[in-house]
């Protein structure tokens, strides 16, 4: 089981292979009819996101226990605390079990226009990496069934086998860390308890038994815990394998006291030891050879990173590696951009998953702390209330929205007019907010217009006149040097590549759609028919406003640059025109 948050992708648990027949030739999504673009929302879908909230354990609010004061055999409850920070999503954090979630993304596959199934029957055997050819990477696979091989030419591999990954050792990538040498029992249960808390997600600290992470599971009834089982000997690493469940349960008992734990029935049961390692390079290019090779072969997930599952970010890191690197693959396939941009996904996810481990060796050292004895603070352990505030401090990295890429790639640009728009961070989470759709009046989230199909997407939020606003629609729409019209394909939408919104201060009441620059109100598909979806304005009855929400200008206004996957890249003043050509022509290629 893994929290899932609010954005994500699936990273498949086998080798997904880019091959000459096709598999990554077109993006691998939908086949769309003449004239429209089939798409994925995000997070996933709406349709994965309504199922997913009906079915999910809602996290509202985490509480503290530690020893009682008057007599440490006995907990006690110390805090309770709303489980994220109001306002940081208009999502709820929710936790679903990482194979329920897994068959929501099949099934939305399987329903697809193109019936699109995994093939779990395949085992890779060997790869290497020609240096000529259009498809210079050799793949061997095995089917497990008949142990026939069969041999794949393949432009681009992607290796999610997991933290054995053969694609890893194949291109000699290595996992660098350690063991923290701590053993834990993890426990879905059904059971009966008079613990008062058993449906609140919990932190809790016995005095001399060890400690417990209480996670409520789906379904009103299951309960899953972690047991702090304690010190690994060294010299008996695997010793704790032989652990049993009855020994985690009882354990489990001791802590709860005085509290009952009359179990029923386990569902699924685990002893592991934390470790925290991460890969040296998230692809085939050796440090020394960046310079002069392009990446043909990826690894994501646990073949990159492997760490405790508490604190909920397993499956979620994975899912961001995949999107990260699909968006991608889909633009330079595609032939939207220069290969050269694959390059940025060793750069971004490396450094993601090495503040994932550090974050990981630090709550993990926390949660297995004995708490402080007050009259013994020389045998040391964790205050309770550091505990707490060390949960708090961490709501934003353990809700999946902390991720912040540094400026050292051309995806994301300096901070040099973060000033226009202060909510919206220039590598970081696109942060949605209210507004309301000039043409039908509907109050939306802005963030909800994104789709997961592969767009880069200019947010326009107005100045003060609307003057500046209008002549970028202008540029847009017909300069030969807008990059709307340099890097859209020849006979493709003219959204397809870079998508365009704008975000006005009036309300909807004091703008007429037919007022509106031809930008907002493109002809599309085969029927050449108007896309109504590209203006928004505050929502001035209901509120909040978001130029005032996200700190937007009033007077200057501001542009968003936001990628496919929905972070944000570079903050523009509305007439920084050659600019805003100039980023995207870091990595776009020009139309054909």
């Amino acid at each position: 089981m893994c929290e899932t948050k609010h954005n994500g992708t699936f990273a498949p648990s086998i080798p997904v292979v880019a091959s000459k027949l096709g598999a990554f030739e077109k993006p691998c999504n939908l086949t769309p009819l003449p004239g429209e673009r089939m798409h994925l929302t995000l997070p996933v879908c709406e349709a994965l996101a309504r199922l997913g909230f009906r079915e999910a354990y809602w996290v509202n609010e985490t509480v503290f226990w530690r020893p009682s004061k008057q007599d440490r055999s006995r907990i006690e409850r110390t805090g309770r605390v709303q489980d994220t920070e109001g306002g940081l999503s208009e999502f709820p954090h929710v936790i679903v079990n990482q194979a329920r979630l897994q068959h929501y993304l099949l099934d939305y596959a399987r329903l697809s226009p193109t019936r699109l199934e995994a093939n779990y029957g395949l085992e890779f055997v060997t790869l290497k990496v020609e240096s000529v050819g259009e498809y210079p990477v050799v793949v061997t696979l095995r089917d497990a069934e008949s142990g026939l091989e069969t041999t794949i030419r393949a432009k681009y591999v992607v290796g999610c086998d997991g933290a054995r990954s053969l694609v890893r050792d194949s291109i000699g990538a290595v996992p660098r860390g350690d063991f923290a040498n701590h053993a834990w029992g993890v426990v879905d249960m059904l059971a009966v308890t008079d613990f008062p808390d058993i449906r609140l997600k919990a932190a809790i600290q016995s005095g001399d038994e060890g400690n417990i992470l209480l996670i409520p599971r789906e379904g009103g009834y299951m309960v899953r815990l972690y047991v702090d089982l304690g010190e690994i000997d060294p010299n008996k690493r695997e010793a704790f394998r032989d652990i049993t469940q009855e020994q985690v349960i009882e354990t489990a008992q001791r802590v709860l006291r005085p509290y009952t734990l009359d179990v029923k029935s386990v569902v699924w049961f685990a002893v592991y030891q934390v470790g925290q390692r991460v890969t040296d390079r998230f692809d085939d290019v050796p440090a020394d050879q960046a310079a002069s090779r392009l990446p043909r072969v990826f690894i994501a997930g646990d073949a990159c990173h492997t760490h405790n599952a508490k604190a909920g970010q397993c499956m979620n890191v994975s899912m961001q590696d995949t999107f990260n690197l699909g968006w991608k693959l889909a633009s330079v396939l595609e032939g939207r951009a220069k290969p050269e941009l694959l390059r940025t996904y060793n750069a971004e996810r490396h450094a993601i998953a090495q503040g994932l481990i550090d974050f990981d060796k630090e709550w993990s050292k926390i949660m297995a702390s004995p708490p402080k004895d007050p009259n013994h603070p020389e045998l040391g352990g964790v205050d309770p209330q550091e505990l707490q505030a060390y949960f708090v401090k961490s709501g934003r990295y353990t809700a999946g929205v902390a991720t912040h890429y540094a400026p050292t790639t051309v995806l994301t640009a300096q901070a040099t007019h973060q000033d226009l728009a202060k909510g919206f961070t220039i590598g970081m989470r696109f942060h949605s907010a209210p507004v309301v759709r000039l043409a039908d009046a509907k109050p939306v989230h802005l963030g909800h217009a994104a789709r997961a199909d592969g767009a880069w997407r200019i947010y326009a939020f107005a100045d003060a006149s609307g003057k500046q606003l209008r002549d970028l629609a202008l540029f847009l729409a017909g300069s030969p040097n807008s990059p709307v019209s340099r890097f859209t394909p020849t006979g493709a939408d003219i959204d397809s590549v870079i998508d365009v919104r704008a975000v006005f201060q009036q309300g909807h009441l004091d703008l007429k759609v037919e007022e509106l620059p031809s930008i907002l109100m493109p002809r599309k598909g085969c029927f050449g028919l108007i896309d109504y979806e590209k203006a928004y304005c505050t929502d001035v009855k209901n509120g909040p406003d978001i130029f005032d929400l996200r700190g937007i200008d009033r007077e200057k206004g501001a542009m968003v640059v936001v990628r496919p996957d929905q972070y944000v890249s570079h903050i523009l003043p509305l007439d920084a025109h050659d600019e805003l050509t100039a980023f995207f022509g870091q990595f776009l290629l020009d139309r054909h």
